[in-house]
C-alpha cells in the first residue's frame, strides 16, 4: 500500500512547538509515513522579533522550514497540528492559517483527513487542553476525523495524562517541564496507523 502522507503543521514563537513537531515527524517516519514538516506564516513584525532574543533565535533556527499552504493540506492523508496557547485558544498565526482554507473546505477536500493536535503553555493550567479542543472544533467543520491519543499508551501518563493531545508546560527557563517525547511519538504513530486503515478502506 502507498505510504500515509502526513503533514505536521506548527506555529512556534520560541521553539517549543517546533520541537514537538520534530518528535512527531520522527515518530511518523518510524511508522512508515511520508512526512512534510511545515510552519504557518508569522504575523509578528520582524522588527519586534529581532528585539526578543528568544524569538529571534527560533526564527533563525527554523528559517528553512517550509511555509504550509493549501497544496500541503490537499496532499496530506493526515495532519498533526502543534500550537501554543494564547489566552486559552490557539495562537492567531494558526487560526489565520485555518481561516484561509475556505476554498478547500467548499470543494470538500478537507473532509476525512485524519487530524490530531498538540499544544503548550507557560503553566499547567494555562489553557493547553482548551487550545487543542478549540482546534478540534474547526476540524469538525472540515469533516475531518479526529484521532486523539486517549490513554492508549503508558507514555501518555508519563507526559501528564492529556487524552486530547500531547501538551507541555514551558518553564521560565524556556525548557519543557514534562517529559513528552515518547507521548508525542506515540501520538504520531497512532495517527499514521488510523490513517492507514482509512486509506486502505478507500
Amino acid at each position: 500500500m502507498e505510504k500515509v502522507k502526513l503533514a505536521v503543521i506548527y506555529y512556534s514563537a520560541y521553539g517549543t512547538n517546533y520541537q514537538l513537531s520534530k518528535w512527531a515527524e520522527e515518530g511518523a517516519i518510524e511508522a512508515g509515513a511520508e512526512v512534510r514538516l511545515l510552519k504557518v506564516d508569522e504575523l509578528i513584525p520582524e522588527d519586534v522579533i529581532n528585539k526578543d532574543q528568544g524569538m529571534k533565535a527560533n526564527a533563525e533556527a527554523t528559517k528553512d522550514v517550509p511555509i504550509a499552504g493549501h497544496d500541503d493540506l490537499e496532499w496530506a492523508d493526515a495532519i498533526i497540528f502543534s500550537v501554543p496557547t494564547r489566552f486559552g485558544n490557539m495562537a492567531s498565526q494558526m487560526k489565520n492559517f485555518i481561516d484561509r482554507q475556505g476554498g478547500l473546505w467548499a470543494e470538500g477536500k478537507l473532509a476525512n483527513k485524519v487530524v490530531s493536535a498538540m499544544s503548550s503553555a507557560q503553566n499547567p493550567h494555562g489553557g493547553q487542553e482548551h487550545t487543542i479542543l478549540s482546534l478540534y472544533t474547526s476540524m469538525m467543520h472540515w469533516g475531518a476525523i479526529i484521532v486523539a491519543p486517549g490513554f492508549t499508551d503508558p507514555a501518555i501518563f508519563k507526559a501528564g495524562g492529556n487524552p486530547y493531545g500531547t501538551s507541555v508546560t514551558q518553564g521560565q527557563d524556556g525548557n519543557m517541564i514534562e517529559d513528552v517525547k515518547d507521548a508525542v511519538k506515540h501520538q504520531a504513530k497512532r495517527v499514521v496507523e488510523v490513517a492507514s486503515w482509512i486509506k486502505k478502506g478507500k
